[in-house]
């Protein structure tokens, strides 16, 4: 009698979020039968977060924009680690895909004249950043899902997946799908497919203090690729957001959108001063956000931040009126957990973990990865964003890249002869689930505070040399306990 339930279709995408959605329609319409798991319910995945807007030198506000300046904001701001294809690829690329958004339905604001508005953020030298309030990435998402449930394409929610299956019998390691369970019936199946797409997001939830709810962002990605046999590179290359809340103690870390500053908000200390004059006089707030996280933590470190270990950022010196329009759902967030109300206080704030910039080595045309019949996309990838991300280029990256790695996928399954299946490996993966789901003798939670606990303190925002060595040895420590 086996243990789990068999699926069988040409794609299987992994992640319900903006890229996997994309790579499913993308690879439905390259004619392949799709089939997206999401580990949370759909509309929900992680995407929905991303709230300040999205990036395309589309030039309806400031006409000197182009594609070759957003290429050299990108490159430059990200230290020249980026692979210059893969930018490229996303700055020539993006303003189709944000006007293909359109098309669909997504609520873009408006200038006066009827064209998509946009807004600056830090680093930019126009502005190119597209928005739906500050809840872009919400409207985004809906956006994706509701195409994806027109065009027919089914979605799985609530399936965790455990194991890429992976046969390398022949010595060439080839995917041909994934063993899951439901997170709530705990039902097995293994999803069997011609093509899979890795598109499950990034890492960052290992941190103490993450912008990333408590189940997202822990690393699944990276962990089922490197087991199938794939390159991961620049994973320390991490970026921590200036803003972030600093309590309540459950929403320490929640983002406080980049917009926020793109609309004119101000940084000010403990003092009353409006520092960023120190750290970048030409930009201010809207400089990039690894100096702005910085300058946040060093006022925190040097003692002139709030007695809750944060600084001000405060938007309250523009019209409630248009907060309202500009920042509501920030408005929103402010006034439910704090009682605070933006347009007449300060929002405190402080840096943290918010997105994992290394990841997934993949080829830039096709977002294949090193073992046949894989593709990534997304968050959980490598090499578009360098040593620093640009905000409002992620949402970017999803559809562009989301887009790619579907029909890549599409194509290799058009291209097979034969379906790669291994029995042996899909028993294997089943004999893994048993023993992960058998009772042992550690909780859980406790390893996974501690950990967290290690990073915040030992791999943040700064870094040195003996304080990673104490925080490895802290590692092994837990891990031989």
């Amino acid at each position: 009698m086996p243990k789990h339930r068999t699926n069988v279709s040409n794609v299987l995408v992994i992640g319900s979020g903006g890229a996997g959605l994309r790579a499913a329609i993308a690879a439905h319409e390259a004619g392949a039968e799709v089939l997206v798991l999401g580990k949370r319910i759909r509309k929900d995945a992680h995407t929905a977060l991303a709230a300040g807007g999205i990036n395309a030198a589309l030039g309806t506000v400031d006409p000197e924009d182009s594609w070759e300046q957003h290429f050299v904001d990108t490159y430059q701001e990200g230290y020249h680690l980026a692979d210059p294809r893969t930018v490229e690829l996303l700055v020539q690329e993006a303003p189709a895909c944000v006007r293909e958004l359109e098309a669909w339905g997504t609520p873009f604001a408006r200038t006066e004249a009827g064209e998509l508005d946009q807004r600056f953020f830090g680093a930019h030298t126009y502005r190119r950043t597209c928005y739906a309030g500050d809840y872009t990435g919400r409207a985004i998402l809906n956006t994706l899902t509701e195409h994806v449930e027109e065009l027919g394409i089914p979605i799985l929610d609530m399936q965790y997946v455990s194991r890429l299956l992976v046969d390398s019998t022949g010595g060439e390691r080839e995917c041909f799908g994934a063993m899951a369970f439901d997170v709530v019936s705990g039902e097995r199946t293994a999803f069997l497919a011609d093509a899979v797409v890795l598109a499950a997001g990034g890492h960052t939830r290992i941190w103490r203090i993450s912008s990333s709810r408590r189940d997202e962002n822990t690393g699944d990605s990276m962990r089922l690729a490197l087991q199938a046999g794939c390159q991961l590179a620049d994973m320390e290359l991490v970026q921590f957001h200036p803003t972030g809340m600093v309590f309540p103690e459950e929403l320490a870390g929640t983002l406080v959108t980049e917009a926020v500053r793109g609309e004119g908000g101000h940084l000010i200390n403990a003092k009353g001063e409006r520092y960023m004059d120190k750290y970048d006089p030409e930009r201010m707030e809207l400089s990039t956000r690894d100096r702005v996280a910085l300058a946040n933590y060093t006022e925190i470190l040097e003692g002139r931040g709030t007695d809750n270990n944060g600084v001000y950022l405060d938007i309250s010196h523009r019209d409630k009126e248009y907060i309202l329009e500009k920042l509501p759902r920030m408005y929103r967030q402010f006034m439910e957990s704090q009682m605070l109300d933006i347009s007449r206080s300060p929002m405190e704030v402080a840096p943290t973990a918010h997105y994992s910039m290394g990841g997934v080595v993949v080829e830039p045309d096709t977002h294949a990865t090193r073992v046949t019949g894989l593709y990534a996309a997304g968050e959980c990838t490598s090499g578009v964003h360098g040593a620093n991300r640009l905000g409002g280029n992620s949402l970017a990256e999803i559809l562009v890249f989301g887009k790619r790695a579907g029909e890549s996928a599409a194509a290799h399954s058009s291209g097979l002869d034969i379906q790669r299946r291994s029995r042996t490996v899909i028993r294997e993966a089943d004999d893994e689930l048993d023993a992960l789901t058998t009772n042992g003798e550690e909780l859980a939670r406790p390893m996974q505070r501690a950990v967290r606990n290690i990073m915040w303190n030992h791999c943040g925002v700064v870094r040195n040399g003996p304080s990673m060595e104490e925080g490895l040895e802290k590692i092994d420590d837990l891990r031989q306990a």
